[in-house]
């Protein structure tokens, strides 16, 4: 499971427009913000980690907070210190699974340098878009 800023990007626009709904999406709305900000807290970690390990520059962690800021911060924030914990650990986490970023890359023939590296890139494509 790769998790990008698009993804990222589409379940804040989703959120958003659940916010727009009507009452009677009230507890899908709570879970869908609580979903996007525990995937956000993650990537913010696992670029972290990917940052303390040289993969890729302090900026990509900057820009992840900036997107983060994007998502309606939602009322049962739970979850989001583990997720970001996880992240710092090399681990993604969403919706119930986790996926070790050296196991997937090797899965992938890769190397977790150049999983960061793509994940970075991606973030700062989508971050060129976002206000100053």
């Amino acid at each position: 499971m790769v998790f990008s800023t698009k993804s990222l990007c589409v379940a804040a626009a989703f959120t958003t427009f659940l916010a727009s709904g009507s009452a009677s999406l009230a507890q899908s709305q709570a879970d869908q913000l609580k979903v996007a900000y525990q995937a956000g807290r993650n990537q913010l970690g696992v670029m972290t980690y990917c940052s303390d390990k040289g993969y890729v520059g302090g900026e990509v962690v900057e820009i992840q907070k900036k997107m983060l800021g994007l998502i309606p911060v939602p009322a049962d924030k739970s979850g989001g210190d583990e997720a970001e914990a996880q992240g710092k650990k090399g681990v993604i986490s969403a919706m119930g699974m986790t996926q070790d970023i050296e196991a997937l890359a090797k899965m992938q023939n890769g190397t977790p340098a150049a999983f960061c590296k793509q994940i970075g890139d991606a973030l700062k494509q989508a971050g060129a878009a976002l206000p100053k």
